[in-house]
């Protein structure tokens, strides 16, 4: 008897969101698939994946976003493709688009987003178009009249909360800590497993087609200050605020990007 679960194509399988999604996956019992660089069998720093990868039962399927014969091959061996690739290569999904198009089998198309919704999310003029990329793949993937679904988990754990979310840090402060604004307002902070499970749940979902889904754990939902108050009552010690207004942040990232040309490193200094 055929399986009545998607196969499901993962592009950027060996990042850490795509392993998470590819595990998700294969423990939802679904016919994985992951498209992979030639390249990446002889790199060391990905080869213990891709070792688990198979031993788990996917296929692993040689190729990239720029080689579209392997591409359009891949993507004609299942039924919903989800891309993992990173921010920086969200533009590259606009070879994605015409090849799902073209293979004319996919029921569902995941872009890579996981993040703010890029339709609602409003930055200064700083942010160098990174919502703007997103919200570029999805008037291409509407445009098509691709059926998608789009995942919004706002901000990974992994990323924010080692640091307290103090910039330039990679550990808690233990002494003083940067607050933004009043420090009141409340984000969402979600692991990526977490994230994984939720974007594999939704693959045969009805209810998902052409939507933009949220994942917004009410547990997970805390203010700069509420995470502080945690902190605080763990090591048993009071941390001094400091509390940055909105245009004194927007000051000195101005300000780094003038002496720089970027903030992605941007540190506040105290």
């Amino acid at each position: 008897m055929a399986s009545s679960k998607s196969k499901i194509l993962i592009i950027g399988i060996t990042g850490n969101l795509g392993l998470e999604i590819a595990k998700a996956s294969i423990n939802a019992s679904h016919p994985t698939f992951g498209l992979v660089r030639a390249s990446a069998f002889s790199d060391p720093n990905k080869l213990h994946k891709i070792q688990f990868l198979l031993d788990s039962g996917v296929t692993l399927l040689k190729g990239s976003l720029q080689d579209e014969m392997n591409l359009i091959e891949a993507i004609k061996q299942v039924d919903v493709v989800i891309c993992a690739v990173s921010s920086m290569q969200v533009l590259d999904q606009k070879l994605l688009i015409p090849a799902i198009k073209q293979a004319g089998c996919i029921k569902r198309f995941f872009p890579s987003e996981f993040g703010a919704d890029p339709d609602r999310t409003q930055v200064s003029d700083i942010d160098n178009n990174f919502y703007a990329r997103k919200a570029e793949i999805r008037r291409l993937i509407e445009a098509e009249g691709i059926p998608h679904t789009y995942i919004c988990c706002n901000f990974f754990m992994t990323v924010l909360l080692p640091s307290l979310v103090q910039p330039g840090r990679i550990t808690p402060p233990t002494d003083k800590a940067i607050v933004f604004g009043d420090g009141n307002v409340k984000g969402v902070f979600v692991k990526q497993s977490d994230v994984a499970a939720f974007t594999i749940s939704a693959v045969d979902d009805p209810r998902t087609l052409n939507r933009t889904i949220y994942l917004r754990p009410p547990g997970n939902v805390l203010s700069v200050n509420e995470l502080i108050e945690i902190w605080e009552r763990k090591i048993g010690k009071n941390l001094e605020r400091i509390y940055v207004t909105e245009e004194e942040l927007l000051k000195k990232i101005q300000d780094r990007i003038r002496t720089t040309g970027s903030f992605s490193s941007y540190t506040l200094h105290l």
